[in-house]
């Protein structure tokens, strides 16, 4: 019986953890992806981890409070893995959203079939892209594996490693704006370059609409240009596995 409670007690503190990160984490956080199919895959994975995860302490012996602020430890940790991997997963979406503005497109929005959100078509089509990409190539299971390894650092009961986790967390977001303007940076030295070809044509021809031309013209080149801005996104989907590793204080 006392085996019984040290395996309930260590499946909730699984489940705080595991949950935690779920329920911020792109593909399983969408609402396209109802909650039956939701609560069962984080029930599963908390079980497997259960089983391999050893409880620290006897559930009998641990009071309530202290009960309690283990349980908020583990969410804690969840949360912050999770956050992580949002802002690495932002990355091309705002990449895709910084192509926009230059394409004219900023006032466009469509909703988002996926996150049930107001968002913008072509950031939405990139983002898309890159989690076909990123699941083709078992990202889940780098996903499942930051979990696992997360048990090895930062064991069941453990005190939170608040400096570590934000420290993580902080860099996520500084890397999620620099990898964005990296990725956009090709296409932004086009626009460029066609703004200037633009304001060449306005001295030579006055008469000429400049803006009734540039409409089209960005449109036009941002599309074009997007099918090379593919490959890049190819490349990042290697480069999240890497990021991962040395972002999460492991």
């Amino acid at each position: 019986m006392v085996q019984v409670y040290d395996k309930i007690f260590g499946f909730i503190l699984v489940v705080s953890r595991v949950s935690a990160f779920f329920l911020v984490l792109p593909v399983f956080s969408w609402k396209s992806i109802p909650l039956r199919v939701k609560i069962p895959m984080m029930v599963l994975v908390s079980i497997f981890f259960t089983m391999l995860t050893p409880l620290p302490v006897a559930a009998q012996g641990v009071s309530l409070l202290k009960a309690g602020l283990m349980i908020s430890n583990e969410a804690l940790y969840g949360l912050a893995f999770g956050l992580m991997a949002v802002f690495l997963f932002t990355t091309v979406k705002l990449g895709g959203r910084i192509i926009e503005r230059q394409m004219g497109l900023a006032r466009a929005k469509i909703m988002d079939p996926l996150t049930g959100e107001r968002s913008q078509p072509l950031a939405s089509l990139l983002e898309i892209i890159f989690i076909v990409m990123f699941l083709s190539a078992d990202g889940h299971h780098l996903l499942l594996m930051l979990i696992s390894r997360s048990y090895d650092a930062f064991p069941i009961g453990s005190t939170p490693d608040i400096a570590g986790l934000t420290n993580g967390v902080v860099s996520a977001g500084a890397i999620m704006f620099k990898s964005a303007l990296r990725l956009a940076a090709p296409m932004l030295a086009v626009f460029l370059m066609l703004m200037v070809v633009l304001a060449v044509l306005a001295r030579m021809v006055p008469q000429m609409n400049i803006l009734f031309i540039s409409l089209p013209l960005r449109v036009g080149l941002g599309l074009l240009m997007a099918t090379a801005f593919l490959p890049l996104i190819s490349e990042f989907v290697s480069e999240f596995a890497d990021w991962m590793g040395k972002l999460v204080p492991l």
